[in-house]
């Protein structure tokens, strides 16, 4: 290299503060432009942030209802018979399936041939879907219930007139509360309401359910106590370990015709559910980026043309290939991060919306805000090569001629 090329380039140098200056002149001078390219990047990046962000905020919402409700609930219920006829689990299957060592709680429904109203005045076939179940006294445990007013069922109350009534039955025979000592109409028999529920995320099937003692079900009502859903705690790690041995315990002869679920399995179903949405909501966002580095492509070609009186004197000054297309790159660069800065902001936002409507869990991954900025500034930094290698092609004396 010659004293005189090195002596050029040192009188041409371009330092970083003067690199973001001249690459936001562009910008700050066609704000109106700026704004409107930089709606493309920040549709795109704000898709892709809040995708990932609901998705967080669900898994992390489906993370926390296992924590909260353990994943260690069965429930057992009858499975198809090979001849046809009706499986009648024995009368004594949660005990029997309480003698298996891992067992924390088992306790049984049974169904009840009676129909519940509000009051005898309303017509029988108004029930509201309400089914009615003779549940044992424990129920409360292997499901994770809770009393949201009054108490459950107990040893001295299994023979009298007393009903507890799930969440959504209450709510359908218009009991809100326990005041005024609230009864309802069990065919022909009048029952106090003597608990509510909470909803119960794992069982929601007995939200919809009236609950009576077995005492005063077979008394009044002639059940015969034939349970046909039976749930299960299992001690913590021995799902797997006792699943196969509930069959055989309560049907040795027919195994098979029992069906062992686990309610946290249909949860966790829908994690993965949401994986689909996410990767198809991914795409889509992928594709609105894409297409706002088009128009960033396409307005620094534009703006190219525009300048190319301002490019000449850069040249005629002093100015190498090598800045102008730097300046170029920087200045895409610098559009695309505005429209990614927005679209970060934006799609947080929605994150943060969408999980207060549903009361869910905020996760916001660290990793997809600054996955929204790097995708950014790659994309503006791709979409300005075309167009910089264009200015730098340009020669000074064509450029600065006039039209």
């Amino acid at each position: 290299m010659t004293a005189t090329r090195i002596a050029r380039r040192e009188l041409s140098r371009l330092r970083p503060l003067d690199v973001l200056r001249v690459g936001s002149l562009g910008l700050r001078a066609r704000r109106v432009r700026t704004i409107l390219t930089a709606v493309g990047i920040a549709i795109g990046i704000s898709a892709m942030v809040a995708v990932l962000g609901i998705t967080a905020s669900e898994d992390a919402q489906v993370q926390a209802e296992l924590d909260a409700l353990g994943p260690n609930l069965l429930e057992v219920i009858e499975g198809d018979s090979i001849t046809g006829d009706d499986i009648l689990f024995p009368v004594e299957a949660a005990g029997m399936i309480e003698r298996i060592g891992p067992i924390r709680f088992a306790a049984q429904v049974a169904p009840v041939p009676a129909s519940v109203r509000r009051t005898e005045f309303i017509p029988t076939g108004q029930t509201g879907g309400i089914a009615v179940l003779a549940a044992d006294t424990d129920l409360l445990a292997p499901v994770g219930a809770t009393i949201s007013e009054g108490t459950f069922l107990n040893d001295s109350s299994t023979a009298l007139p007393h009903v507890v009534l799930g969440s959504v039955a209450a709510d359908r025979l218009g009991v809100r509360s326990l005041d005024n000592r609230p009864v309802v109409f069990l065919t022909d028999t009048y029952f106090d309401v003597v608990g509510i529920l909470d909803p119960i995320a794992l069982a929601p099937d007995l939200d919809r359910s009236a609950f009576i003692g077995a005492t005063i079900a077979a008394e009044l009502f002639d059940a015969d106590l034939s349970p046909t859903s039976i749930y299960v705690e299992a001690a913590d790690g021995r799902v797997d370990d006792i699943r196969p041995l509930i069959g055989p315990t309560i049907r040795p002869h027919a195994p098979d015709e029992v069906v062992v679920t686990r309610p946290s399995d249909a949860i966790e179903a829908r994690e993965v559910t949401s994986d689909s949405f996410r990767s198809l909501l991914l795409g889509l966002g992928a594709v609105a980026l894409l297409v706002g580095g088009v128009g960033i492509a396409n307005v620094m070609v534009i703006s190219v043309l525009e300048r190319q009186g301002e490019i000449g004197v850069r040249r005629a000054l002093g100015a190498t290939r090598r800045h102008i297309r730097l300046q170029f790159v920087v200045e895409a660069a610098l559009l695309s991060l505005l429209g990614g800065l927005a679209g970060v902001a934006l799609g947080a936002g929605i994150t943060v919306a969408y999980a207060n409507r549903e009361q869910s869990v905020v996760a916001i991954p660290i990793e997809a805000l600054a996955l929204g900025v790097g995708a950014a500034l790659g994309i503006g930094a791709l979409a300005g090569l075309y167009p910089a290698a264009r200015a730098a092609r340009l020669d000074p004396a064509e450029a600065v001629r006039p039209n």
